[in-house]
């Protein structure tokens, strides 16, 4: 259980270190290797409930959460903002091209 906590906390330490400059990749990957770790630990604890060390451990960890959140948003709004960006390129980009069908024939009448 011990390792499984150490785990988590040298994972934790790693993200935090480079949060700033952390892309959503590296975020994702993360979140899954946490996920793993922390299902493992409630796994361990249904057999063997966590010491007073244990739980002071994991209360730090859960403390750098809003820290991670935050950054999680950052990362949301600039993919929002792209979106954004992407369909209003298009939309202008739609409105300058052809309504009409490019293979369709003029007819003049001569006078």
């Amino acid at each position: 259980m011990a390792d499984r906590i150490y785990a988590l906390e040298e994972l934790t330490r790693g993200i935090l270190g480079k949060l700033s400059q952390a892309d959503d990749i590296e975020i994702t990957t993360f979140v899954e290797q946490r996920e793993k770790l922390t299902d493992e630990l409630v796994e361990s604890f249904r057999c063997n409930p966590p010491s007073d060390d244990e739980k002071v451990e994991m209360r730090a960890l859960l403390a750098h959460d809003q820290q991670l959140r935050q950054r999680m948003n950052e990362l949301k709004l600039e993919a929002s903002q792209w979106l954004l960006n992407r369909n209003q390129a298009k939309m202008q980009r739609n409105a300058y091209e052809a309504a009409y069908t490019p293979d369709s024939i003029l007819m003049d009448r001569k006078k």
